[in-house]
């Protein structure tokens, strides 16, 4: 941990190198969250609850979502770049060091901008929490920071799977943008209110469904089923399979000559 906090310290030099730049890219990564956030408090002027899940309830979905990916983008942006790198040929260079290639990755890259989402997610998080009639107990409140934790768990092993992908295709971006992105928009939701294929999609291929809609149900008093407690979990076997992807390919890597 004390060489990734060095890696750390390293890109928050470089980045406040430029202050006003960083203040005006902060400022403007709180407005563009802001849209996603307005857009959901527009919905609900039409109607008073989707499928049966009021504003806040939605909104304790949307900030989990997006509290995992925030985290992701500002820590782990390494691995969010890692087509460039080996169209670079920046990755040869990580393979020729004495450390965790996966490690030096996490490491190579930090977006601090994004600290703006990160914050206004814990601020919706906590907004959420207050309003919505839940009777908190010591269960509900572990599996609530089950759910947090889990959420950063599953972006982070959607990182490596399209990472993985690149080793295939070199270019991996549209792959990215797919996954990640569209990703992105869905959870935002609880994945209940969309369509059956929706459902078994973003919960048997990319499983948001036992981070942010399985759990919350069990919150929410809405089953009585309480293995759902643990089902946030299952992300731990998720990131082992990334995990093993990305070491498997690895194994069919070409340097790209540049």
């Amino acid at each position: 941990m004390s060489l990734y906090f060095k890696y750390f310290n390293v890109h928050l030099k470089r980045q406040m190198e430029y202050k006003v730049s960083f203040i005006m890219s902060f400022i403007s990564n709180l407005l563009v969250f802001f849209t996603y956030y307005y857009s959901i408090l527009c919905l609900f002027n039409k109607f008073e609850n989707i499928k049966g899940f009021t504003l806040y309830e939605i909104l304790l979905t949307f900030g989990i979502a997006q509290f995992g990916f925030a985290f992701c983008e500002i820590f782990f942006r390494g691995l969010d770049q890692f087509d460039d790198m080996m169209v670079a040929g920046d990755f040869d260079r990580i393979l020729l060091r004495p450390r965790g290639i996966l490690f030096q990755l996490l490491c190579e890259d930090t977006s601090l901008v994004r600290l703006a989402r990160l914050h206004q997610n814990v601020i919706i998080i906590v907004i959420a929490i207050i309003k919505i009639d839940v009777n908190w107990d010591i269960y509900k409140i572990f599996v609530l920071i089950l759910m947090i934790i889990s959420s950063i768990i599953l972006c982070l092993s959607i990182f490596i799977f399209a990472a993985s992908y690149c080793f295939i295709t070199i270019k991996g971006l549209e792959f990215r943008n797919l996954i990640l992105y569209s990703s992105k928009e869905i959870v935002q939701y609880p994945i209940g209110v969309f369509g059956k294929s929706l459902i078994i999609i973003f919960t048997y291929v990319i499983p948001f469904a036992f981070v942010n809609y399985y759990p919350l149900l069990y919150i929410l008093g809405k089953t009585k089923n309480n293995m759902l407690v643990f089902s946030p979990l299952i992300t731990l076997v998720y990131l082992l399979l990334s995990i093993l992807l990305f070491y498997k390919l690895l194994k069919k890597y070409k340097s790209t000559g540049s």
